[in-house]
C-alpha cells in the first residue's frame, strides 16, 4: 500500500507583548506640551518605531474642581494623539482615551501631575519553531524573482470600503512574515490597488491598505529601511473599470509586492 504523506508546517505562535509606558508632561493650565516635552516626546517616537500606543490617560494637578480637571485632562490626551498622527506613529484602532484628571494618587510635586502617559506595545507574532514543509509559493516566487519584479499576494482580502484584514488573510501574512525573515536582505514596496470606481480612489483606501500590510511587518520586527508602501488606487487596473465581473473586480482589488532589493 502506498501512502501519500502531506507535509505541514507547523507553528507555535506565541503572543509576546513588549510593553513600554512615557509621560509627556504639561505647565500649569495648558493643554499643549511645552517645548521641552516636545522634544523629549519625539525622542521617545524614535526610539520606539514599531510599538503602537494602546492607551492614553490624561491627568491633572489638585489645582480647581474635578469637572474642568477631567475636561483639561481630555484637551491633553487630544493634544498628544494629534503629535502622534502627525508624526504617523502607530495607534491602535481599539485605543483607549481616559481622561483621569485629578481623580488620583498624586505627587506631593505638582508639576509631575500635569501629564498624559503613554502606554504603547510592540506585538511579535508568530514565532516558527519546526519546519518540515517544502518551500511555499510566495516562498518559491520571492527567490525566482528580480529586481522590480512584482508578486501579487493571493488571498489578501479587507473589510468593505474599509482597511481591516478579515481573519482568513492572516496565514498569507504569515507567509510573507516568513519570507522577510528567510531573506534578510530584501526590500519590499507593498502596493495597494482597488477596484470598481471610476471617479478614483477618493478615501486613498489603496494606501491605506498597503499601510495595513506594512505595520504588520513592522510590528513583527521587520526593519523599516526594508519596507515601503505605496497605494496606486485604479491607476493600474489589470482590467478595464469598470469591471465585467467579479473575477475582474476581484484582480483588480488587490495587494502586491514590488522587490526593490533582494
Amino acid at each position: 500500500m502506498h501512502i501519500k504523506l502531506s507535509l505541514l508546517l507547523l507553528f507555535c505562535c506565541t503572543t509576546i507583548a513588549a510593553q513600554n509606558n512615557f509621560d509627556v508632561f504639561f505647565d500649569f493650565n495648558k493643554d499643549v506640551p511645552n517645548q521641552t516635552a516636545m522634544l523629549t516626546l519625539k525622542n521617545w517616537m524614535s526610539a520606539h518605531k514599531g510599538y503602537v500606543v494602546v492607551k492614553l490617560s490624561g491627568y491633572c494637578d489638585s489645582v480647581d474642581n474635578s469637572s474642568y480637571n477631567k475636561e483639561l485632562a481630555a484637551r491633553r490626551i487630544s493634544s498628544v494623539l494629534s503629535i502622534l498622527k502627525e508624526n504617523e506613529f502607530e495607534i491602535s484602532p481599539k485605543i483607549e482615551l481616559i481622561p483621569v484628571g485629578k481623580d488620583f494618587k498624586r505627587s506631593k510635586i505638582q508639576a509631575e501631575n500635569r501629564k498624559v502617559t503613554i502606554n504603547a506595545e510592540l506585538i511579535q507574532i508568530p514565532i516558527a519553531v519546526k519546519k518540515i514543509e517544502a518551500p511555499q509559493k510566495l516562498s518559491q516566487q520571492v527567490k525566482a524573482a528580480k529586481k522590480g519584479d512584482i508578486i501579487k499576494l493571493q488571498q489578501i482580502n479587507f473589510l468593505n470600503n474599509s482597511a481591516v484584514l478579515v481573519p482568513k488573510s492572516k496565514p498569507v501574512l504569515d507567509s510573507l512574515l516568513c519570507v522577510m525573515n528567510e531573506n534578510p536582505t530584501l526590500k519590499i514596496e507593498i502596493q495597494g490597488h482597488i477596484c470598481c470606481r471610476v471617479e478614483g480612489d477618493l478615501k486613498d483606501l489603496s494606501t491605506s491598505r498597503a499601510k495595513t500590510v506594512y505595520t504588520f511587518l513592522l510590528r513583527n520586527r521587520i526593519a523599516r529601511n526594508r519596507l515601503f508602501f505605496k497605494g496606486y488606487g485604479i491607476s493600474r487596473p489589470k482590467f478595464p473599470i469598470p469591471e465585467k465581473s467579479e473575477e475582474e473586480e476581484e484582480e483588480n482589488r488587490r495587494v502586491e509586492i514590488k522587490i526593490i532589493e533582494k
